[in-house]
C-alpha cells in the first residue's frame, strides 16, 4: 500500500473551481468582505472615493482596506509581504478580487488616509453598538507603551547632548596635541592624514549637537531625531526598561472585551487621561453615565472630580503613600478629618481649623488646616514639625477623593475584573500577534497603525462571538 496521491501539477482542468470554494461560509474573509463593502468610503474620507474621468484607474479603497485588516489579523504588516500575500495566499486573492498591487500603492493608501483609517476603526464599534456587543455600562481605561521606530541612540535629552559634547571636546583635543607635537618634532607624523579626517568629522558631530542643546535650551525636554514625536519612557516588564515609545490610550467595554476608543499619546504619564477617555467611551456608546475602572496610574484628584462631575463613577485604587511612616512622629495619615465641624483632629486631640486657601505650581489647590497656639504649647511638637506650628493640607476636592475610595473598597470583585477586560486587549495585540513596535513615524501614522490593529482585534472578537452563538456572519451584520 502506498501513499496518498494528490492531484497531478500537470493535469489540465476544463472546469476550474471558482476562489468563491476556497473559501468556507463561515470565514473571518467573508466578514471582512461584508464590512468594508458597506462602508460609504466618499462620506468617510478615503482617497480615491470617487474616480476621475481621466487617468490611471485607482484601486478600489474597500480592496485596499481588505488587504490590510486581513494582513494585520494574520500578522503581516509590511507593504512588501502584503503585496506577496495578495500573489500567493488564496484567501487574499477572495478578498482582493484577484488584484495585485504593488508595494508602494500599497504603502501609499495608509499613508494618505491616516485620519480615515481611525475614522473606519469607530464606525466599525457603531456598527457593534448597534448590534448590542457592547454593554455601554462599565468599561476599564489603561495604557501601554510599544516602541516607536527610533533608538535610545536618536533621542536626546540635556543630560546626554552634554555629556555627548565633553567627549566631543576631549578628543578633538586628544587629536589636536597628536598634531601639534608632530610639529614640535618638524616632521610628519605617520597618520596626520586620518586624524584630520577624524578631527572634520569631529566638528561637523559636534555641529549637529550644538543644534541639540540649542533646542533643549529653548523649551524642549527631549529630542528624537528619527520620529520627532516619540519619547523615552519605561516600557514596564522584566527591568522596567526604558526605550523610545508612545503610549496608547485604551477604554475596553466590559461585555465582550472590545475596544472603545483609544489616543496615541507622547507622554508617559497616565495621570490627566481619566476624564478625556471617559468622553471619549461615552460620546462612542451614547451614554450618559457610566462606570470607568483604572489603575492607580489615573489617580488625579482634578482629573477625578471631573469624571465624577460629568456622571462617570470612577473606580480607581489609590496609590500607597510613597516613604516608610516614622516610628517616632508624626503622618498626615495621623491626623483625622471631622466633615461634620470641617477640622482636622491630631494626635494629641487637638482640632486644627481652615485658615486659608493654597494653589501648588501643579495647579492642584489645598485649603491649609492649623491651630497656632495648640502647636506653640505642645509638648509633642518635635514629633509633629520642625516649624513653629503644623499646617494640614487638604485638597478642596477630598470630598469626592473619599467617596471614590469608599466605593472602589468596596467594589472590590467588580474592580478585579480591570485586568481582565483591558490587559486581555494588550495580551492579544502584544503578546500574541507581536506588535511591540510601530513600524510608521510620528503621531498621525501611529495613530493610523493603531486603528488598524484594534480594528483587526475587534473584528476577531466579533468573528468569534458570532460564531459561538452559532449566527451567519454576513446577514449579521448589514
Amino acid at each position: 500500500m502506498g501513499y496518498k496521491t494528490g492531484v497531478d501539477k500537470k493535469q489540465l482542468s476544463f472546469l476550474p473551481p471558482s476562489l468563491d470554494e476556497y473559501v468556507p461560509e463561515n470565514h473571518i474573509c467573508r466578514l471582512i468582505s461584508v464590512f468594508t463593502g458597506q462602508l460609504d468610503i466618499a462620506t468617510l474620507g478615503y482617497k480615491y472615493a470617487k474616480c476621475k474621468s481621466t487617468g490611471c484607474r485607482p484601486y478600489d479603497p474597500r480592496m485596499m482596506l481588505n488587504l490590510y485588516i486581513y494582513g494585520y489579523l494574520h500578522r503581516v504588516r509590511s507593504s512588501r509581504c502584503l503585496r506577496d500575500e495578495a500573489i500567493k495566499n488564496v484567501e487574499v486573492m477572495w478578498l482582493m478580487e484577484g488584484l495585485r498591487p504593488d508595494d508602494k500603492t500599497i504603502c501609499n493608501f495608509r499613508k494618505d488616509n491616516l485620519k480615515t483609517l481611525k475614522e473606519t476603526f469607530k464606525e466599525f464599534v457603531r456598527m457593534c453598538h448597534g448590534l448590542g456587543l457592547y454593554g455601554g455600562e462599565v468599561v476599564a481605561t489603561d495604557s501601554t507603551k510599544i516602541r516607536a521606530n527610533n533608538s535610545l541612540s536618536n533621542s536626546h535629552n540635556p543630560t546626554t547632548v552634554n555629556n555627548t559634547l565633553l567627549r566631543i571636546d576631549k578628543k578633538i583635543s586628544e587629536y589636536l596635541n597628536a598634531l601639534d607635537q608632530g610639529d614640535l618634532e618638524g616632521e610628519e607624523q605617520p597618520g596626520s592624514g586620518e586624524i584630520k579626517a577624524a578631527l572634520e568629522r569631529l566638528r561637523a558631530r559636534k555641529e549637529r549637537y550644538e543644534v541639540l542643546k540649542s533646542r533643549l535650551e529653548n523649551g524642549e525636554s527631549e529630542v528624537s531625531t528619527v520620529d520627532p514625536d516619540s519619547r523615552i519612557m519605561r516600557t514596564g516588564g522584566d527591568g522596567r526598561k526604558l526605550d523610545v515609545c508612545f503610549n496608547v490610550q485604551t477604554v475596553v467595554d466590559s461585555k465582550n472585551h472590545l475596544v472603545v476608543d483609544f489616543e496615541v499619546s507622547g507622554c508617559a504619564s497616565d495621570a490627566g487621561n481619566l476624564k478625556a477617555m471617559s468622553d471619549k467611551a461615552m460620546e462612542m456608546l451614547d451614554v450618559k453615565t457610566i462606570t470607568n475602572l483604572a489603575d492607580t496610574g489615573y489617580y488625579d484628584s482634578q482629573d477625578i472630580a471631573a469624571c465624577e462631575l460629568r456622571g462617570v463613577t470612577c473606580l480607581v485604587a489609590k496609590p500607597t503613600p510613597g516613604g516608610p511612616k516614622k516610628a517616632d512622629g508624626f503622618n498626615h495619615r495621623d491626623f483625622i478629618y471631622d466633615r461634620e465641624k470641617d477640622v482636622y483632629i491630631c494626635p494629641c486631640k487637638k482640632e486644627l481649623k481652615y485658615m486659608r486657601s493654597w494653589k501648588h505650581n501643579s495647579g492642584r489647590e489645598y485649603r491649609v488646616y492649623t491651630n497656632t497656639p495648640a502647636c506653640t504649647k505642645c509638648e509633642k511638637k518635635a514629633l509633629c514639625t520642625t516649624t513653629k506650628y503644623r499646617e494640614v493640607l487638604r485638597q478642596t476636592c477630598q470630598d469626592v477623593l473619599d467617596c471614590v475610595d469608599e466605593r472602589t473598597r468596596k467594589n472590590k470583585g467588580l474592580y478585579r475584573k480591570r485586568q481582565e477586560i483591558v490587559e486581555h486587549v494588550f495580551g492579544t495585540v502584544k503578546a500574541v500577534w507581536g506588535y511591540k513596535q510601530f513600524l510608521c513615524r510620528t503621531k498621525p501614522k501611529v495613530t493610523a497603525e493603531t486603528a488598524l490593529a484594534y480594528l483587526a482585534y475587534n473584528i476577531r472578537r466579533v468573528f468569534n462571538i458570532l460564531a459561538e452563538s452559532g449566527d451567519r456572519l454576513a446577514p449579521a451584520i448589514r
